[in-house]
């Protein structure tokens, strides 16, 4: 099979190096609308060639590895491809992509999210191994024919992932919580100490707590603002289960509520031996 990559980043080039390694396909053709990118990607041999958006359309099978809402547009220059074509998009949202899928290839259309990333960006930030031993969520497999849905089965499955069937409300609901909102922290958390009056001293002190936690703020701005677009309901509502806890544990410090606090803190650590 010859594989098109629309997105040229740590997602997208990625999966470039993994899908080389597999005897499934051919010839992995990549494009981006940052030239700088395509530039990388051939030299970091993260695809085989670079080709223009018409050369894509012609590919078995087409990855979008793009900011979500750039996905949105790009589904529909994708309209006419033949119905052979299976067209997968690897977005951190669901709903509303799944929402905007054009008519005539929503049979060709998987809807994929594969948990897989780093804080790190661009092609420079791609390796080979990002997918093993990690999870995608199908969404919304009822209305993808059954030889798109197999053949992206195939190829996720080739490079190493489980697959998970989510109904993309579902998806939209629980990735706000486990991905979304730790973001949105550590942007904050990052933008609290920025704001005071000798940051760098502040960073000094720095340790495996502050690293852990803030680690998220270095991730790219452009896709993640973005997500929080798409997912904003989701989001918001996190946001203020989150203030809550917060606003508990400031009001048992505030009133010097010792043992409430430890017993709060103690409920939080039970959180991992969840199966």
């Amino acid at each position: 099979m010859t594989i098109g990559i629309v997105g040229l980043g740590l997602i997208g080039g990625s999966l470039g190096l993994a899908l080389q390694d597999t005897k499934l396909v051919s010839k992995v053709l990549g494009y981006d609308h940052n030239l700088t990118n395509c530039e990388d990607a051939l030299s970091l041999n993260l695809i085989h060639e670079i080709v223009s958006f018409d050369e894509i359309k012609k590919c078995d099978i087409i990855f979008l590895a793009i900011p979500v809402e750039a996905i949105i547009k790009t589904l529909d220059l994708l309209s006419d491809v033949d119905e052979n074509t299976t067209i997968v998009d690897l977005g951190s949202t669901k709903s509303k992509i799944i929402k905007s899928v054009p008519d005539s290839i929503r049979a060709n259309f998987v809807a994929a999210h594969p948990m897989a990333g780093t804080e790190k960006f661009g092609p420079h930030a791609a390796f080979k191994t990002l997918y093993q031993n990690k999870i995608v969520v199908f969404c919304d497999t009822k209305h993808t024919a059954d030889f798109h849905k197999d053949r992206a089965t195939q190829i996720f499955s080739h490079i190493g992932m489980r697959i998970v069937f989510m109904e993309e409300d579902e998806h939209d609901k629980h990735a706000s919580f486990i991905s979304h909102l730790p973001h949105a922290i550590s942007y904050a958390l990052a933008n609290s100490v920025i704001g005071q009056e000798d940051p760098k001293s502040i960073l000094l002190l720095a340790a495996g707590g502050f690293d852990d936690m803030s680690r998220l703020a270095k991730s790219s701005p452009t896709m993640w603002s973005d997500i929080f677009k798409q997912n904003r309901e989701n989001l918001l509502n996190s946001l203020e289960l989150f203030e809550k806890e917060l606003l508990t544990c400031k009001e048992m410090i505030k009133d010097q509520k010792w043992d409430e606090l430890e017993n709060w803190m103690g409920n939080a650590t039970t959180l991992h031996k969840i199966s």
